[in-house]
């Protein structure tokens, strides 16, 4: 449930200082179904009855343990309470939620896994290959409840028809961790027995769901502040697309849902069924509530004793549908054998509720009574007259119909002739679900020019702005009155395209996933506008890079996480062209951090893309920081993120980057041109072209960059067995113990310069190039001894530290602390002579490198890197954790 407006049927007294038409008055006790008395709440929707219970139970309300054998508990929504939480129950049945909605937004619903969590929808436990989860907020479901949740996930953009002017609260009930306290009345309110208490999508403070009205409403989006891209700063036209392609989420991450109903009838029904199959006495209906339902063969099994009074049946199926309506005025028709079909009886007369699509204070909606001939022009009359909008054109306005499913929220603008009385009844013929979630929307017409960014990705590096003009043209076919290039990135073989037409940029962003340019299929995404001037003075919004595929499912899971305690818009996947799609959105943004989720081999491909689009960024040299999810994260270990990430909980890393300090660091090109060499050291052609690559970490050749070489032809083979840290260090271990007997005397095979001077090798068998004081998963390898012809190694000095190993031994005995490796020299520019092939590896990327000539020098400016502060270092291990900042994993091991 989330209550992003505050004002509905999740607050009875904002609700009651409505002006109310005579129907809705008569109806206002009907608003939850059932022939027979029920006990009232304060809550709406809710249908409860007094149970007899036969094992411990919670109360979903307070949490604590019901004492006793009698409960209270709703036929709707399964939830359960004391008899004294029925007068103070403030969490509206699953069956009314979409009216608590003030801004329609869909969800990304993907596969959820094996944690512990608790439906949204019908409250009961989710484990297992069935449930699914948001990508975006805290929604948990069972596969077949999907069907039956609204569009009420958070906003993270501006889309243009329906506005808002603040970010309120945006609350999600239950799912909390069990150390979770309340901001109000400061008690406990998590539970993990129960769907229990409230919790803040965007601030994450939480609540009792007693008490949580009380909080003031406006979001302060919380600790994070300071690096969250607030809604208001991102505009994205999103008509025609998913949220799914909004946010750049893999769609191999989600089940198809493009229509929710398409749900196997069996596993619809055994949820709901099995509890009752062993009471006797029972007969089982299948009921279809419209003809979409009955097209799809998308029915709900009712079970009812068999001397059941029509009315009761009625009632039975609209609460398997999660329909709040009043039973006498529905029928059910027989469709052959024992199949049914829920159809409303016919009304003369209707009252719907209009929503205004501006800001506005008070109500979100107001009554109309329509009548059989009203139509939307005549409504919209008197819609505007109650908004005290009625001296302003009625040209200027428009009635607009919104279906709020929890794929997508399709909207429709009616005609002035509309007749809404046959639209009302058209959907419920329809579906009787869908007029659930349909609602009406007052919007001022606007001719705002549409622009849809789509990123295309994948074509040939390096070409003319006229090439990839034409490239595109032929193609795609795009229209060029309708379509402009308006950047181009040639280095990263990528163009930005502009559409003025939703229809064609949906046409596009088809086409270009089934098209291959040389071989390679293009890559196409939607991109969101960032409005710079909209953003506050004291933010610096954190861009983070996330590579699922470093450290098995843990970048997956930080993925997710990210996703939740920031905006979608500002966390990218790299495995899906997120790294040139992020870099583009920031490309604007006056000052921004960087946050890389990966291995050393990650932030290498990150500065690489970066230094190559730096001249179209605004801020030039953005700050990097580092989530070590590779095997050695040695850059990770200086800069003190640590050795590798172990399931730290991601608010508390979000901090720890908010409050870290910059430094600098050299980086330093490699020039490695392969030639024919003599005897005596001269080139006698070029066996391939000279290639350029980028160090950031350390150079190896010899046997540390054969043990690479092993170990990364291992991993190509069988991919799936690297998924751990552990396994890793064991392969390298076992790759190392192979290599004992290795003998090559590189001192006859190598010659080196260090500033221009030649240096004179030992007898060695691997040579090492150090920009960091650490090298092989965090060993000293130049050491701390004091030495009078060298400097203190620094990682902004302006000098690499060279020095060499004798063998897979003393690799060993280096990697355990007990000696050091054998230094040569330190200077700023490097020049080797290789005369034979030989293994070389850059910050862990193996490869064998003909002879020839190799150059290392200095790579223009130095690249500013976050390192985290001591001091938060010292918080963090003290192990105090406010529960208010806990984030859905430390949530997730809470459950687990």
């Amino acid at each position: 449930m989330a209550d992003s407006g505050r004002i509905g049927p999740a607050d009875p007294e904002a609700a009651a200082s409505r002006p109310e038409s005579p129907p809705a008055v008569r109806r206002r006790g009907q608003r939850s179904p059932g022939l027979r008395a029920r006990h009232q709440s304060s809550a709406p929707g809710h249908c409860f009855r007094r149970v007899t219970l036969t094992k411990p139970t919670f109360c979903h309300s307070c949490s604590d343990f019901i004492w006793g054998i009698v409960g209270f508990l709703c036929e709707v929504c399964n939830f359960m309470c004391h008899e004294k939480c029925l007068k103070t129950l403030r969490s509206v049945c699953s069956c009314v939620t979409a009216c608590a909605v003030r801004v329609p937004v869909a969800h990304c619903l993907g596969p959820a896994g094996q944690k512990k969590r608790f439906c949204c929808v019908c409250r009961k436990h989710t484990e297992g290959n069935t449930a699914l989860r948001c990508e975006v907020c805290e929604l948990h479901v069972h596969a077949d409840c999907a069907t039956f949740t609204c569009a009420d996930c958070r906003r993270c953009h501006l889309d243009g028809t329906l506005e808002q002017d603040t970010v309120p609260h945006h609350w999600r009930e239950g799912n909390l961790a069990s150390a979770a306290r309340c901001e109000v009345c400061r008690r406990s309110c998590g539970s993990s027995d129960v769907l229990a208490g409230m919790r803040c999508e965007w601030c994450g403070i939480t609540s009792h769901a007693a008490c949580y009205l009380s909080v003031p409403p406006g979001c302060t989006v919380g600790r994070l502040h300071g690096m969250l891209l607030h809604p208001a700063c991102v505009q994205l036209d999103s008509r025609n697309f998913s949220k799914m392609h909004c946010y750049r989420i893999t769609e191999s991450c989600s089940p198809e849902l493009d229509n929710s109903d398409d749900v196997d009838p069996p596993a619809v029904a055994s949820k709901d069924v099995q509890p009752a199959a062993a009471e006797s006495g029972k007969q089982f209906l299948k009921v279809f509530d419209g003809d979409d339902a009955v097209k799809r063969s998308y029915f709900r099994l009712v079970s009812i004793f068999r001397a059941t009074r029509n009315e009761e049946v009625v009632e039975a199926a609209l609460r398997a549908f999660y329909l709040p309506d009043d039973p006498q005025d529905f029928e059910l028709h027989e469709d052959g054998g024992e199949a049914w079909l829920l159809r409303p009886k016919p009304r003369a007369a209707e009252v719907i509720q209009v929503y205004a699509g501006w800001p506005r204070s008070g109500a979100a909606f107001v009554r109309v009574s329509v009548s059989k001939d009203a139509t939307a022009a005549s409504v919209l009359t008197e819609v505007l007259s109650q908004l005290d909008r009625q001296e302003e054109d009625e040209s200027g306005f428009s009635l607009l119909e919104v279906f709020m499913s929890s794929k997508q929220v399709q909207r429709q603008t009616l005609t002035p002739q509309e007749k809404i009385v046959d639209k009302l009844q058209e959907i419920r013929k329809l579906s009787l679900r869908q007029m659930n979630q349909t609602r009406f929307y007052v919007v001022e017409n606007r001719k705002r020019a549409v622009q849809v960014n789509l990123l295309i990705g994948g074509l040939p590096p390096l070409l003319a702005r006229e090439e990839y003009a034409q490239l595109i043209q032929e193609q795609l076919t795009i229209k060029s009155h309708l379509v402009t290039v308006t950047h181009i990135y040639p280095s990263q073989g990528a163009v930005v395209l502009q559409v003025s037409c939703f229809s064609e940029a949906e046409r596009i962003y088809m086409l270009a996933k089934d098209t291959s340019v040389s071989s390679k299929t293009l890559t196409s995404l939607v991109v969101p506008q960032i409005l710079p001037s909209r953003l506050a003075a004291d933010v610096c919004p954190l861009l983070v890079f996330v590579n699922p595929r470093s450290g098995g499912l843990k970048g997956r899971e930080l993925l997710y996480s990210f996703r939740k305690l920031l905006n979608p818009h500002q966390v990218f996947d790299m495995s899906t062209g997120g790294l040139l799609a992020g870099l583009h959105t920031f490309r604007e943004v006056p000052r921004f951090r960087v946050l890389v989720c990966g291995g050393d081999g990650t932030l290498g491909w990150v500065l690489g893309v970066l230094e190559a689009v730096r001249h179209k960024l605004v801020c030039r040299e953005p700050p990097i920081g580092i989530v070590p999810l590779g095997t050695g994260n040695d850059l990770a270990r200086i800069l003190r993120w640590g050795p590798g990430y172990s399931s730290e909980d991601p608010h508390h890393i979000l901090v720890s980057v908010d409050e870290a300090d910059e430094v600098l660091m050299d980086r330093w090109t490699i020039l490695l041109d392969a030639q024919d060499m003599s005897e005596d050291g001269q080139g006698n052609g070029f066996l391939e072209p000279p290639k350029i690559v980028q160090m950031n970490n350390y150079f190896g050749l010899g046997i540390d960059a054969e043990l690479s070489l092993d170990f990364h032809t291992a991993r190509e083979d069988e991919p799936d067995k690297f998924t751990s840290r552990f396994h890793n260090k064991g392969v390298y271990v076992k790759v190392g113990l192979q290599k004992i007997i290795y003998t090559r005397s590189l001192h006859n095979e190598l010659q080196l310069q260090v500033d221009s001077q030649n240096v004179p090798l030992p007898n060695i068998e691997g040579l090492i190039f150090l920009n960091i004081p650490s090298w092989g998963s965090g060993a000293d390898l130049w050491g701390t001894e004091v030495d009078g012809r060298y400097g203190r190694p620094s990682i902004d000095d302006g000098l690499l530290e060279v020095v060499g190993v004798t063998g897979v031994v003393h690799m060993g005995q280096v990697q355990s602390g007990l000696r050091s490796g054998i230094r040569i020299a330190q200077g700023n520019y490097i020049r080797l002579t290789v005369s034979k092939p030989i293994p070389v590896q850059v910050d862990g990327e193996p490869w064998i490198q003909p002879p020839g000539h190799i150059i290392i020098s200095a790579a223009g400016p130095k690249v500013r890197m976050l390192r985290k502060s001591r001091q938060k270092q010292k918080k963090s291990s003290s192990g105090v954790k406010d529960a208010r900042s806990e984030s859905p994993s430390s949530r997730d091991a809470g459950h687990s």
